[in-house]
């Protein structure tokens, strides 16, 4: 039995080696790869956004403004086994049944790293396309929640930092009231008592995720949104607190200071390493309808944390970030604006002005760092169709959808400003509210759709969103 298990080892080894051989040989280890990151905040549609976009690669009837597809040089595309053996598989045929079934619905939100690859057949242009036959170019797309990338601000900061800095910016948020009266009730010049220091890390959890859900964005540290196998670990467990006089060893502070420089050097630093490192092309989703819905300081806490997200494509500002990626910079940065299809389409441009403003701080952090980076306002999947109502002699264009309840509704979210300032200058001086106008925000479920062959489900800007990522790849 140890002979066959030993032969049967050999032979699988052997067999691998002349199945790489071969690969070497037909030329598949040398096919261009583009690894293309996607991330964005809660709920800014990221599954949506992927799930969307291999439909339409796969079956690229509504795909008009990507050029390859247009002149016809597309031969095929299809779905491959992921190079990266120890990531999940983006669930892409799940999330598609559920957005395009009887009953539609939106998929599950990211809640871990992912991949999938495509693989395209395309024919080569230039001077020696009618000479050389077509050639194969592979699509790696990397899935990860964008909290974990607002962790890469935590690493110029020390315990002590991180501790007055976040205590300062939640202290008037009201999802913070009951995390800030414990926090500044506690004394951690104390010894360590473990129960209380899981208490307080709980607390501050509840708040995480009672901000989020209240759209706030700098919701961090990301893992305790999204923990996975690290829940209920001490490197989890930790939580700001105000800085005592003395600090004794073995003290509350000493091991919620201990616990925060391991959640750096054990959580935040091997992704960098292991995922983002990588990446060639970057798509930046946010909700920026949500945003504005929410208010000004929602608006401006957007601003402030988009800035922040996209300092990690300016490694320079991170020695041991620069060593990493050991010269490798990002080549391209779509910033997306999801949820267009909540707009009548008269309107896009506006929202695509108002996100070009809201990231200008974070666009030229990329910039400085040598990547193309464009603004578009998309959809995923589109939900809606465009409708004009009438009331009281005004026509107004809106949007009809499903809801939530099952029946259909239309919807006029409020005129979006042409001046993008009439919006950022009052978020950024601390208005509570929109003085001149009210935006809405009502919530669609996917519509019932038959597709028919050669198309996939119906988006917006998905098409021009692709030519700009991988365009000049194909």
């Amino acid at each position: 039995m140890v002979f066959t298990s030993l032969t049967d080892g050999l032979s699988r080894g052997i067999t691998g080696a002349v199945e790489s051989v071969s690969d070497v040989l037909s030329g598949a280890a040398f096919d261009p790869v583009i690894r293309l990151g996607v991330t964005g905040l809660s709920r800014a549609g990221k599954t949506v956004f992927i799930t969307g976009l291999v439909a339409n690669l796969l079956d690229r009837g509504r795909m008009p403004q990507l050029r390859a597809v247009a002149e016809g040089r597309v031969q095929t595309v299809h779905l491959q086994p992921q190079p990266d053996m120890t990531l999940p598989r983006f669930d892409f045929e799940g999330h598609l049944a559920a957005m395009t079934g009887d009953d539609p619905r939106w998929p599950d939100s990211t809640r871990a790293v992912s991949e999938l690859r495509l693989s395209f057949l395309v024919q080569p242009t230039g001077f020696l396309s009618g000479l050389t036959g077509p050639r194969r170019v592979h699509l790696d797309i990397v899935d990860y929640p964008g909290e974990w990338l607002l962790d890469l601000g935590l690493l110029d900061k020390t315990y002590a930092q991180w501790s007055e800095d976040t205590l300062d910016r939640i202290a008037k948020r009201t999802e913070a009231a009951e995390f800030m009266a414990i926090a500044r009730a506690e004394d951690g010049a104390l010894p360590l008592d473990e129960p209380r220091a899981q208490a307080l890390a709980a607390a501050f959890t509840a708040y995480l995720n009672a901000a989020r859900k209240a759209g706030w964005s700098d919701c961090t540290p990301g893992r305790f949104l999204l923990p996975g196998d690290l829940a209920g670990s001490p490197v989890l467990t930790f939580a700001p607190l105000p800085r005592p006089a003395d600090i004794p060893r073995g003290s509350l502070w000493q091991t919620m200071e201990r616990r925060f420089d391991a959640y750096k050097s054990q959580v935040v630093k091997p992704f960098f390493r292991d995922h983002f490192a990588r990446i060639d092309r970057q798509v930046v989703l946010v909700d920026v309808l949500g945003a504005i819905h929410q208010g000004p300081r929602a608006v401006e806490d957007l601003r402030r944390t988009m800035a922040d997200v996209l300092a990690a494509f300016r490694p320079g500002r991170n020695g041991w970030l620069s060593s990493l990626l050991g010269g490798h910079r990002v080549e391209r940065i779509l910033f997306a604006a999801t949820k267009a299809d909540h707009l009548h389409h008269t309107q896009h441009p506006q929202l695509t002005a108002i996100t070009e403003a809201l990231l200008r701080d974070a666009r030229t952090r990329a910039d400085f760092a040598g990547a193309l980076t464009t603004a578009m306002s998309l959809a995923g999947l589109r939900a809606t169709v465009e409708e004009e109502v009438t009331r009281n002699g005004a026509t107004l264009p809106c949007v009809r959808g499903r809801l939530v309840s099952g029946k259909s509704g239309a919807m006029y979210p409020g005129r979006l400003p042409e001046d993008p300032a009439r919006l950022l200058s009052p978020a950024r001086q601390g208005a509570e509210r929109w003085l001149d106008a009210e935006f809405g925000v009502m919530g669609f479920l996917p519509a019932r759709m038959a597709l028919k062959p050669g198309e996939g489900p119906p988006h917006i800007r998905l098409d021009r969103a692709a030519e700009f990522l991988i365009g000049d790849r194909l």
